[in-house]
C-alpha cells in the first residue's frame, strides 16, 4: 500500500480534535477557578472591611455659655460631662445591664452630679457592652448606643438619663428593654423626638464595639471600674478620692 500525502488521516484528525477539546476544557476550568479565587478574595476583603469599619463616630457640640457644663467624646470613647476648668477627672467604666453598676449609680450618682455642677470634677462615662450575652437582644450594645445618642443631643441631661436608665434596668437573662422603651426613657428626662432614630437605627453600634474592645485592651476586667485622675480607686472610696484630688493631695 502506498501513502497518499494529500489524504488526511482520520485517526490523526480525531486525536487532534480530542487534544484541542481537552485544552479548551482545561483553559475553561482554570478560568473558572481563577474567577472563584478572585470572588472569594473580594468577598473576604469586603467582610474584613465591614468588620474593621468603625462606623460613624458621635460628636458633641461645645457649650455656648462660658463656664457651663458641657460634653465631649474622649479618645477612649468616654462621654465627658463637666465644666472646662474642673480639676478632677472621674472615669466610670460601666455597663447598663450590670447590677453592680446600678448599685453604684444609686449610691454615687448624686455625688457625681454635684461634683459636675459645682465644677469640682468632670466625669467620663465609659459605657461599654460588656454583658451582651446577659440578654437575648444585645441589650448592653443597644443601651450603650442610646448613651451616645442622648449625649450627642444634650450632654447637660445625660446624668439624669443615666439615672433613669439604671432605675429601669432589666433583669439579666431576659430580652432587655426594647428600643421603643429606650426612646421613652430618653424623652422622660427631656430629650426630644429627634433622638429616636439614632436609638432605633443603632447608629453607633460599631462605635460601641470599638469602644468596648479598647476598654478590654486597656485591662478592664469588670464593671464598674472607677478611676480618679487616672488612678483606679475602690468605688466605696470615691468621695474621699475626689476630695483628695481636688485638694491636690
Amino acid at each position: 500500500m502506498s501513502n497518499n500525502p494529500g489524504r488526511t488521516n482520520p485517526l490523526l484528525k480525531a486525536e487532534r480534535a480530542d487534544r484541542n477539546r481537552k485544552i479548551l476544557i482545561q483553559v475553561g476550568v482554570a478560568a473558572v477557578l481563577i474567577g472563584l479565587v478572585a470572588a472569594i478574595g473580594i468577598g473576604i476583603a469586603i467582610k474584613k472591611a465591614e468588620k474593621d469599619d468603625p462606623g460613624p463616630s458621635p460628636t458633641i457640640a461645645a457649650a455656648q455659655a462660658p463656664g457651663s457644663v458641657t460634653g465631649s467624646i474622649t479618645d477612649n470613647g468616654s462621654i465627658r460631662i463637666g465644666k472646662p476648668d474642673a480639676k478632677v477627672t472621674v472615669r466610670v467604666v460601666a455597663d447598663l445591664q450590670c447590677p453592680a453598676c446600678k448599685a453604684f449609680e444609686a449610691t454615687y450618682g448624686k455625688v457625681l452630679e454635684d461634683a459636675v455642677n459645682s465644677g469640682t470634677a468632670a466625669v467620663e462615662y465609659n459605657i461599654i457592652s460588656f454583658l451582651d450575652k446577659a440578654s437575648t437582644t444585645q441589650y448592653s450594645t443597644r443601651a450603650a448606643n442610646a448613651s451616645y445618642c442622648v449625649a450627642e443631643q444634650d450632654p447637660t441631661k445625660y446624668q439624669a438619663w443615666l439615672s433613669a436608665m439604671f432605675a429601669q434596668q432589666p433583669p439579666e437573662g431576659g430580652n432587655g428593654l426594647p428600643d421603643e422603651k429606650l426612646v421613652e426613657i430618653a424623652k422622660s428626662v427631656g430629650y426630644t423626638d429627634a433622638v429616636a432614630s439614632c436609638i432605633t437605627d443603632h447608629t453607633y453600634e460599631k462605635f460601641v464595639a470599638s469602644t468596648t474592645n479598647k476598654a478590654f485592651d486597656s485591662g478592664i476586667k469588670s464593671t464598674p471600674t472607677v478611676f480618679v485622675n487616672g488612678q483606679q480607686v475602690n468605688p466605696s472610696t470615691l468621695e474621699q478620692a475626689i476630695a483628695a484630688a481636688a485638694a491636690g493631695q
